[in-house]
């Protein structure tokens, strides 16, 4: 009987896990589904399925609009994200190394400040940050998401590698100094390939802010030539009065596939970064 009772609770913990995953999965099955719909169904219908299939949305979205199609936004989308995404983790591995292993003057004070960034409201500081690049000449550019990315601006991602490699036993590195290593090296030899859960957690979070980032996007990029994809898709919305749903609905889908593969691909490390950090060693 108990075995009977823990098996019956076991199938009932599958059921409520499958139908919470099917409500929280409804919304992509719905875009998915509506990328074959006409404007009639999108609007007028409440039904899943459509009435009427239309197979060309993804081939006449993919051409996009004008000048320019999907696969130069996609193109200059990679050509920002993965600079920023490869920048990001270089930095933030660098200054977390420096903060949670070194004694320095004023580490104490200079941790604070960092911490505090995390308190700014992103609107305190874009109109400061505008006028900046724009005396810098950055405008129309990559270099506004780039370059700070060089220097370790994420203070989250910095405060996540902090906790991770703080859960690190010093005994490694004193271990590896008595071997022969020097500072640099006990970082890159001994102490990455054990932060690879957390430096996944990191790329992770960056490429999904950055590929889907709007709003500073439209900030900084003029140009069509070098809008990304979350602008493409606007300017499809803009392109003309009449605008063909299941076009734009179609390549928000495949917009979003990059960040979907990415997840499951990376899915162990991400989870296990998530999990331990923080947790001291």
């Amino acid at each position: 009987m108990r075995g009977t009772g823990k098996l019956k609770g076991r199938w009932l913990n599958y059921l409520f896990l499958i139908l919470l995953g099917l409500v929280m999965v409804y919304p992509l099955i719905w875009l998915f589904a509506s990328s074959f719909k006409t404007n009639a169904d999108i609007f007028g219908s409440t039904g899943l399925l459509p009435s009427t299939y239309v197979w060309d949305a993804y081939a006449l979205g993919w051409q996009g609009t004008g000048q320019y199609g999907f696969l130069d936004f996609f193109i200059n989308t990679f050509v920002l994200v993965i600079p920023t995404v490869l920048f990001t983790i270089i930095s933030s591995v660098v200054v977390a190394y420096g903060f949670a292993r070194f004694k320095f003057p004023l580490k104490t004070l200079l941790f604070s400040i960092m911490i505090a960034t995390l308190m700014l409201p992103n609107a305190s500081i874009m109109i400061p940050r505008y006028i900046l690049f724009n005396k810098m000449g950055w405008l129309d550019s990559y270099l506004p998401f780039i370059i700070p990315a060089a220097f370790a601006t994420g203070a989250f991602f910095v405060y996540l590698m902090i906790q991770f490699i703080r859960g690190l036993p010093r005994d490694l590195d004193e271990a590896a100094t008595i071997d022969g290593c020097n500072s640099f090296t006990v970082l890159t030899r001994v102490l990455l390939p054990l932060c690879k859960p957390a430096i996944f957690s990191v790329g992770i979070f960056q490429f999904m802010w950055t590929w889907n980032d709007f709003f500073n996007s439209i900030i900084y990029i003029s140009s069509v030539r070098k809008f990304t994809v979350s602008l493409g898709l606007r300017l499809s919305l803009d392109a003309s009065s009449a605008v063909s749903w299941n076009q734009v609905i179609a390549m928000s889908v495949v917009s979003i596939v990059p960040c979907i593969l990415l997840f499951f691909l990376a899915q162990k490390y991400f989870v296990e970064g998530i999990s331990t950090t923080g947790l001291k060693g």
